[in-house]
């Protein structure tokens, strides 16, 4: 699996990494203590902080193959969320954190933990204009917005 270094960026208010993982093994995607047991101590690995206790439980949709789990554990710096689909020996992660975190340890620990045979991964930079450095972003802003009105 290709290995990039996912980082935050400079400006804007943080990172959010989606992963979608296939051909886990049924029996780890429907553990529901396994996906509460991850939620739970996760945050800590990857230098968050937990704000709740994690929220997992078990979905049963209109088709039967689309059952599974779901959890969430909110942290201080935004959530932690995952989905799967047993059936389909499918997971769906999101990583949402105003503070930096190393993406490419987050889709290592979660391929290694649930056996994830295959993966896509998008990381998307929020809030763009967030003012983190409230005269940089104030610059970078007014340069883009001159920029799109000379266009």
């Amino acid at each position: 699996m290709e290995r990039r270094n996912y980082i935050k960026p400079a400006l804007g208010f943080g990172m959010h990494l989606v992963m979608d993982g296939y051909g886990s093994e049924r029996h780890l995607l429907e553990d529901i203590n396994l996906l509460y047991d991850f939620l739970s101590l996760f945050p800590e690995k990857i230098g968050m902080n937990k704000i709740m206790p994690p929220y997992v439980f078990r979905y049963t949709g209109g088709k039967p193959e689309d059952w599974g789990l779901s959890g969430f554990v909110l942290i201080a710096e935004s959530h932690i969320s995952i989905h799967t689909f047993p059936e389909k020996s499918f997971l769906s992660l999101d990583v949402f954190s105003c503070k930096e975190f190393d993406a490419d340890r987050v889709i290592s620990y979660v391929s290694k933990l649930f056996d994830v045979d295959k993966h896509e991964v998008k990381v998307f930079d929020r809030g763009v204009e967030f003012p983190n450095h409230i005269r940089s972003a104030a610059q970078v802003t007014t340069s883009d917005r001159i920029r799109l009105i000379k266009e």
